[in-house]
């Protein structure tokens, strides 16, 4: 298998476009560079003929990735009132509804994937001992490690008395004391010992917004709430520096594309159009 010559990588690079994302394409090519840089072989993805490949594939497919649908804060607080208003969510598993504990569950992670504008595998990594109550009933939570921190140094983020109040309640409810934060219930409303699949933080948001009534142009994804709360951040006037450190973002390219619509809507267009009384 190694090494490969830049000719077969730019063959498997065509292949691959035909059917798969860009960014899944881009995902195979950097694994194949890195196997040869881990096997001490020269690089062949560096090649003239493998860049080209890509830059076909770019033509065609265009560079642009989709965005997950935001949930910003009036749609999480709408999600939030199904369990506050007592209109427990009713997703029928072979006949059985949902209980009031996986509701429990289910806003407390939402309220927290909001205020740590965490990805979906970290909010599931979350553990119950790295949370610490702070004042006035605002908390902190430990993130052992990250996409942008796989050493392990770690991030503190905040969580506001309102989300801490929802984790007291689902913690209570549940009777847990130690290890993973969120986990995945049975149908008799047993609670598991594992973590929650990070599949399953996306189908709680979209049953939330289902049941909350929400009228998006689609359906949430587990990175929903990451996207809402960035341009929940910038529409409020912050700088993209406290953007980035809120979102664990080492580089600007994604928090700034999160929110360029934002941007546009306040751009010199906007404002030329304003002077001249169009808007």
């Amino acid at each position: 298998m190694l090494p490969s010559s830049a000719e077969t990588i730019a063959a498997f690079i065509d292949a691959q476009a035909t059917t798969k994302s860009r960014a899944t394409v881009e995902r195979y090519r950097s694994s194949i560079a890195a196997l040869h840089r881990a096997a001490g072989l020269q690089n062949p993805c560096a090649d003239e003929i493998v860049r080209l490949a890509i830059k076909r594939m770019n033509r065609s497919k265009g560079r642009r990735q989709k965005q997950a649908e935001p949930l910003n804060r009036g749609s999480i607080e709408r999600m939030l009132d199904v369990k506050t208003t007592g209109r427990l969510h009713r997703r029928i598993l072979e006949g059985a509804p949902e209980t009031p504990l996986i509701a429990l569950r289910n806003v407390a992670l939402i309220a927290v994937a909001y205020d740590t504008l965490l990805r979906r595998s970290e909010l599931v990594s979350l553990y119950i001992g790295d949370l610490q109550k702070g004042v006035e009933g605002s908390g902190t939570v430990l993130v052992r490690r990250s996409k942008a921190d796989q050493e392990g140094e770690g991030a503190i983020k905040y969580l506001a008395p309102d989300t801490m109040a929802h984790v007291d309640a689902w913690l209570a409810a549940a009777r847990l004391e130690s290890g993973p934060l969120f986990r995945p219930l049975t149908k008799g409303g047993q609670v598991g010992a594992a973590a929650l699949g990070s599949g399953e933080v996306a189908r709680v948001f979209r049953d939330l917004a289902v049941t909350a009534g929400l009228k998006l142009p689609r359906l949430p994804s587990g990175h929903s709430t990451r996207v809402g709360a960035t341009q929940d951040m910038f529409a409020a006037g912050f700088e993209l520096l406290e953007v980035m450190q809120a979102g664990s973002w080492r580089t600007p390219a994604m928090p700034a594309r999160y929110g360029e619509r934002l941007r546009a809507q306040r751009g010199a267009a906007r404002k030329l159009a304003t002077l001249q009384n169009r808007a």
